[in-house]
């Protein structure tokens, strides 16, 4: 599992004052604990960054290469900060990200062509999200055309599904299952094409305390679909474990979960619990709510 790690990111009140104000100390520390802890990628997720956008990418990329020899995945809406930081990069980055939608075709794109760069295309269109499996394949598959004739090969593409958080009213649980299924065919109908999920966003609006909980089973489940990579929080101890094989007894539940297998509790630990319950909202079995372990 290729792991994007997530944590230089323009929301953390922390990371937005670094870039402002110049301060590499934050930034290198950052960049710096993400590759101790196993991260394969680090992203520099800075949103639309309207100000100054040319020398604060280059600043953030030059600062982040210092501080260590992952590749970086660049993860912007704005497409001269886009183009400053593909050009700034030492190593074949990662543009993230490009999707269906017009503006992004004709500007990310051609981006990522010209650097010859990995590119995370999402499923988004014009019209939005697509509401199902079927939808997402075939907005997918349009946007890969595109890209295909612009010269992109398909080992060059990441696909991203989008994941909405389990806990969204009506719809949550029914993406977290849709998007299980994406994965899982996604390579059959697009041989070459690699996979990715922003995989916090499936515990945003939960309970702070359960949102690691919700990230490690949903990105364990994800994994025995296909999922070939994540932008992920590698510091979060679990996760990696889990993610890494160190953890095999805890995988095999979530596993034997997702096939239907009955779980004996008496016979395992209380944290294992927690991940077969977990695994059984992310299903869609079990009804969202914040008390799911108490059930």
């Amino acid at each position: 599992m290729i792991i994007i790690g997530e944590n230089i990111h323009v929301i953390a009140k922390a990371v937005s004052t670094a870039i402002r104000e110049k301060d590499s100390s934050v930034i290198g520390d950052l960049a710096k604990a993400q590759t101790e802890a196993g991260a394969n990628y680090v992203d520099l997720n800075v949103g639309p960054m309207k100000k100054d956008p040319e020398e604060n990418m280059r600043w953030l990329v030059n600062t982040v290469q210092e501080a260590t020899d992952l590749p970086l995945s660049i993860d912007t809406m704005n497409p001269v900060a886009m183009e400053a930081g593909l050009k700034a990069c030492k190593k074949r980055p990662l543009l993230n990200s490009a999707s269906g939608k017009t503006d992004s075709k004709a500007q990310m794109l051609p981006l990522a062509k010209k650097y010859n760069c990995n590119v995370v295309i999402s499923v988004m269109t014009d019209r939005g999200m697509p509401p199902d499996v079927d939808s997402k394949i075939e907005s997918i598959m349009d946007t890969v055309t595109y890209a295909n004739d612009l010269g992109i090969a398909n080992e060059d593409i990441w696909v991203d599904p989008i994941i909405l958080p389990v806990s969204t009213a009506g719809e949550g649980q029914r993406f977290t299952v849709a998007n299980l299924e994406f994965i899982k065919i996604l390579e059959d109908v697009l041989p070459g094409v690699k996979s990715t999920v922003g995989l916090s966003n499936v515990s945003n609006g939960v309970p702070s305390e359960l949102r690691p909980l919700l990230n490690a089973v949903y990105l364990v489940m994800l994994a025995k679909n296909g999922l070939y990579s994540a932008i992920a929080d590698p510091l979060d101890k679990d996760l990696m474990r889990l993610i890494k094989g160190e953890s095999p007894k805890e995988v095999e539940l979530i596993h034997k979960t997702m096939d239907g297998g009955d779980v004996d509790f008496s016979t395992i630990s209380r944290k294992q619990v927690e991940y077969v319950k977990t695994a059984k909202v992310l299903m869609g079995e079990t009804l969202y709510s914040d008390a799911w372990l108490e059930s």
